[in-house]
């Protein structure tokens, strides 16, 4: 038998050497960890030395997980998924990925919860991507300053606490004074504006999730509109990842050039899930046991929403965070971050709420940092004379109550103040086009609701927004036209036709 042959395949030696200097050699290693516990929404993992922060982790039992701190010895995850069999001793490994939202026009007109699975019944959703759920904010050269206003239907806000678009707006007040109210109202103000929006709902009763989701469709504003929802019952990890979902969500659509807005409704709830799941996993408490970098954890999300220059598209993304008050006590932990974060703020206020000032919104203590800059000039020059006269009321409106005797001017100015306040009053989910905003500050302003009665006052501001619904005047028609035209509206009568 020849020496340079195997016998078994009968192949040259020089052959064979040929084919096996082809292949590649390596050692394939697969980590595989052990749940040491599981409980109250955390498990606690033994065996993935290789694990990073916000990484996916994998169960047996088909349980899933997001690493959310690491150990000399284990680590400790939050659950997004949990199975009955989820127990001590189930085997544990990491996919090596990240935390991604599916993202895309798909997700318009859906019920979502933060991974991206439908909660409407509606059927799967196939988006054509995905995204990171974190991802760092744009840096500066790739934003613009805030110039272009995005209107929320409301009277108070639009015309003494603008909003741009880009800002960062937070709604703050007492549970029950109307924080989601003024939210869905800026949503369903952007109906055929182009405006796409996320509202995202945190740590809510089932029933609030349905009534927001009927009120939006009823209103017609849930074809432009994404619900990301993780309600009361929900996995803590869920409720935490909520708002970075929602944000991923809107992310996608201002990168590809579009405006959109959105609500995290709301972020004390969001701070209490993150405070709840840092003391499972034994992190140290801080200022109310909150971890220290909760001020961080906002910040992050936040910083986010922006202005797009025109070389990065031109896109905005707005929000909207509420966040509630104990007691009207501004100054707590969480709400005083919010407001050092945040463009400005909008206060609402219980005792304005009881009197039945609705929207209850305290022009005193709240601000809007740069949405002036974005006002159109017709609006902001006509608004501007109006808060000048309503916050001087608001000061002699204080001497009325100790009997004092006034002049003739201040008593006017107060009859003025008086009327204005009734003016300023609006229904719940019943937002303004500009072009009403605009009426009603030209018939104010000129004087000509001066002699109306309340009955008298009703029926004119009616006939002014038919008149202005109807769109017979463009907003920058000049200041003249715009007089004769509101006077034009106030002479008709309730009963011509005004649509």
């Amino acid at each position: 038998m020849p020496t340079d042959t195997v016998a078994s395949g009968g192949l040259p030696l020089e052959e064979q050497r040929r084919r096996v200097s082809g292949y590649r050699f390596g050692v394939r290693v697969h980590e595989v960890g052990r749940v040491a516990s599981v409980g109250d929404g955390v498990a606690w993992i033994e065996g993935l030395p290789s694990a990073a922060m916000d990484e996916i982790v994998d169960f047996d039992d088909g349980s899933q997980a997001v690493v959310f701190h690491l150990g000399t010895e284990r680590i400790g995850a939050i659950l997004l998924r949990q199975s009955a069999e989820l127990m001590s001793g189930v085997a544990a490994s990491l996919p090596g990925r990240g935390l991604e939202v599916p993202v895309g026009d798909e997700l318009l007109g859906r019920v979502v919860d933060p991974l991206g699975i439908p909660l409407d019944g509606l059927g799967p959703i196939a988006p054509a991507s995905s995204r990171a759920m974190d991802a760092a904010s744009p840096p500066i050269v790739a934003r613009d300053f805030v110039s272009r206003p995005l209107y929320t239907g409301s009277k108070i806000v639009d015309t003494m606490i603008p909003v741009g678009k880009g800002q960062r707006q937070l709604i703050v007040g007492d549970n029950g004074t109307g924080k989601s109210s003024l939210a869905l109202d800026a949503v369903i103000n952007q109906r055929g504006r182009g405006v796409l929006c996320v509202y995202v709902l945190i740590g809510q009763k089932r029933s609030s999730v349905v009534q927001t989701m009927q009120t939006l469709r009823e209103a017609g504003a849930l074809e432009h509109t994404t619900l990301v929802v993780a309600e009361a019952t929900a996995m803590p990890g869920l409720k935490y990842l909520a708002p970075f979902a929602g944000c991923a969500i809107a992310e996608h659509w201002t990168w590809a050039g579009r405006d959109t807005l959105v609500v995290y409704d709301d972020l004390s709830m969001h701070a209490g899930t993150y405070r709840e799941l840092s003391l499972l996993l034994r992190r140290p408490p801080g200022r109310e046991a909150f971890p220290g970098d909760i001020f961080y954890l906002h910040a992050r999300l936040l910083e986010r929403s922006m202005c797009l220059s025109a070389q990065s598209g031109g896109g905005s993304m707005t929000a909207l965070p509420i966040v509630e008050t104990e007691q009207g006590e501004i100054a707590s932990y969480i709400p005083t971050n919010l407001i050092s974060i945040t463009d400005g703020q909008i206060y609402l206020d219980t005792p304005l709420f009881e009197r039945g000032v609705l929207p209850a919104i305290d022009v005193t203590r709240s601000v809007s940092r740069i949405g002036g800059k974005a006002q159109d000039d017709a609006i902001k020059k006509e608004s501007g004379r109006m808060k000048l006269d309503f916050l001087q009321f608001l000061e002699l409106e204080v001497f009325t109550r100790f009997g004092t005797k006034l002049e003739k001017g201040m008593q006017l100015r107060i009859q003025r103040g008086r009327l204005l306040r009734e003016i300023l009053k609006q229904g719940r989910l019943d937002p303004l086009s500009i072009e009403c905003q605009m009426a009603w500050l030209i018939a104010y302003n000129d004087g000509l609701l001066d002699a109306l009665e309340d009955k008298e006052l009703e029926a004119a501001l009616r006939r002014l927004r038919a008149g202005a619904t109807r769109g017979e005047i463009a907003l920058d028609a000049g200041r003249d036209r715009w007089v004769e035209q509101v006077r034009g509206w106030l002479k008709a009568s309730d009963d011509e036709p005004t649509a």
